[in-house]
């Protein structure tokens, strides 16, 4: 095998669509956008931009009209996903409006044990009907990866904007450090190989 070049997706295998959806035709999911991953514990090296280009993204959204879901992760009172306190609150910037519903998860896939399903289907997104999702949030590695392929699973196109993602470093089975660009960058490859599409930006999506 020719280790210089790279393998055919999955996608390309089984003839899955590549191409980015129009932003106006899909439903935005903002995961986990919460006040754990800007300080403490769960800082995140590239929170700060991905929450812009979030916030960009859903100021672009609200304004075609696109249906949003808004998911936080509930890990507890006393930790930093303590959805009763600031720590787990979702950030200003980037918080609910009249309208737009909010789901609570405990699992990485924010379809896992919740609402998020019935309330797609109740904005006219049914499992297995093929609609476009658009995610963005925290974490790349974790919550980003395990709905894209949540969405999949069901039957919907999920598309993931990269920018307005992020992860943080961790350590390597070898002891070495994986840098949070790194792991980035692996979880959106393997979220093309086969869960879903990812645009490098905001604007990357068409109007």
């Amino acid at each position: 095998m020719n280790t210089d070049r790279p393998s055919t997706t999955l996608r390309d295998v089984i003839g899955l669509d590549g191409r980015a959806p129009r932003l106006a035709e899909s439903a935005l999911v903002m995961i986990d956008f919460q006040n754990t991953y800007r300080t403490g514990v769960m800082a995140l090296p590239g929170a700060d931009a991905a929450l812009a280009a979030g916030a960009r993204l859903l100021a672009r959204a609200r304004a075609a009209g696109t249906p949003v879901v808004h998911v936080v992760n509930d890990g507890g009172e006393g930790t930093p996903y303590d959805i009763r306190a600031h720590i787990g609150a979702v950030i200003d910037e980037v918080a609910p409006v009249d309208g737009e519903t909010v789901v609570v998860k405990r699992f990485p896939d924010a379809f896992h044990d919740t609402d998020l399903e019935k309330t797609l289907s109740g904005l006219g997104f049914a499992p297995g009907g093929g609609g476009d999702l658009v995610l963005a949030g925290f974490m790349t590695h974790m919550c980003v990866n395990y709905t894209a392929q949540g969405a999949f699973n069901r039957g919907y196109r999920p598309t993931v904007v990269a920018e307005a993602t992020a992860t943080r470093p961790l350590a390597a089975l070898d002891g070495a450090v994986l840098s949070a660009d790194a792991l980035q960058s692996a979880a959106l490859t393997a979220v093309t190989d086969l869960f879903g599409v990812v645009v490098p930006t905001v604007d990357a999506l068409p109007a």
